[in-house]
């Protein structure tokens, strides 16, 4: 008897752990765009940090990043069990805050350009003289990056309690604790490995090879160019995650698009590239419109405001 109670304890555990994998792969997937972003953004913040103390601040924004999480994942857990119905307004709340910072973004890199900002956070760092001065330049960086992270983290913690809603308490706390530390990991893995990749090129050109130096003199050059496409991806991902929760979010849409995606599966020899397609897009430009509307909002109370100080 004790032996039979023992293998079923055992196969109930591989069932719900399985269970768990599944539904964290699928969670994972879904918070895919924020990761773009998140990756973006935090490999962007430690511009204009001395290079020897690059890591630290990265490890410092970590740090903060697991905090974020041990506040919002109990909180979203809490939300799970007694208020349910708050799923849902919240990723629609989370989405279209996806689409205005997206829009956001793109408003700001073409009218005031995002590479000027960068430079100008490098010459201000510059301008450091003292130890005191540099420390201070350092926190400010990290409570931005912290406050950055809070915002994404919480979409992403979101995102998977939306995906994990109709599983039990046990598995919802498990997948959530998954992709909490998977990601912070992830994330700020691929963020020191990115700041430092100047380095490597350095080390790699100052090699006795040919094939070092010219490795080495490659990664210089692509390096900006990486946290370029970073960026370009990140924000594409913003459209795509925040316009299919809200579409998700809105039945008639919802269904409209999957009417409008049935018909190019119609067409012959390009029904079957189509198709699939034909959401994503869809997500993407309405998840467009959204941001832009929300940011003409924004940017008029903003005006009014200002006006009304006047």
């Amino acid at each position: 008897m004790a032996a039979g109670s023992l293998l079923t304890l055992l196969d109930d555990i591989a069932t719900l752990l399985d269970d768990v994998s599944l539904m964290t792969k699928v969670a994972a997937k879904k918070t895919a765009g924020v990761l773009g972003d998140d990756l973006a953004l935090n490999a962007q913040q430690v511009t204009g940090v001395r290079a020897n103390r690059e890591l630290p601040v990265v490890w410092a924004v970590a740090k903060g990043s697991l905090r974020n999480k041990l506040i919002l994942v109990p909180a979203a857990l809490l939300i799970s069990v007694i208020a349910p119905w708050l799923i849902t307004p919240l990723l629609m709340v989370g989405g279209t805050f996806l689409c205005y910072e997206g829009a956001e973004k793109l408003a700001h890199e073409f009218l005031h350009g995002g590479a000027e900002a960068s430079k100008q956070d490098v010459r201000a760092a510059a301008q450091l003289k003292s130890k005191e001065e540099r420390l201070a330049f350092e926190k400010d960086k990290i409570k931005g990056a912290v406050r950055t992270d809070f915002i994404l983290s919480a979409e992403i913690i979101a995102i998977t309690l939306g995906s994990v809603a109709s599983a039990s308490f046990m598995q919802q706390v498990a997948v959530l604790a998954v992709i909490a530390v998977a990601i912070t990991a992830a994330v700020y893995g691929l963020v020191a490995g990115i700041v430092k990749l100047d380095d490597l090129g350095v080390y790699l050109t100052e090699r006795a090879t040919q094939f070092a130096q010219s490795t080495g003199r490659a990664i210089l050059w692509a390096a900006p160019y990486l946290m370029k496409l970073l960026s370009i991806v990140g924000t594409i991902a913003m459209f795509l995650v925040g316009g299919g929760i809200l579409t998700h979010g809105i039945p008639f849409i919802h269904h409209g698009i999957e009417d409008i995606a049935e018909v190019p599966g119609d067409i012959p020899g390009v029904g079957a590239i189509v198709q699939p397609l034909t959401p994503m897009l869809l997500n993407f430009g309405f998840g467009l419109l959204v941001g832009a509307l929300v940011l003409g909002v924004v940017l008029l109370i903003k005006k009014l405001r200002s006006g009304g100080g006047h």
